[in-house]
């Protein structure tokens, strides 16, 4: 299973707290924080959702 980098861009601050969860459930906690994860179905789900908070790339 490929993975992807996946780095936090934008505020969560006025954002709904189903994106709020997301983020959080993602490990994204902090503005520029880069989490590795496996590239899954439900991963690229989340990460669909609020991927306009985000930055994703492909991990080596």
């Amino acid at each position: 299973m490929a993975k992807i980098k996946i780095t936090q861009v934008k505020s969560i601050i006025d954002r709904s707290e189903r994106q709020k969860k997301t983020m959080s459930a993602l490990g994204l906690k902090k503005l520029n924080a880069t989490v590795e994860v496996e590239a899954t179905p439900q991963i690229l789900g989340m990460v669909n959702k609020v991927n306009h908070l985000v930055k994703v790339e492909e991990a080596q």
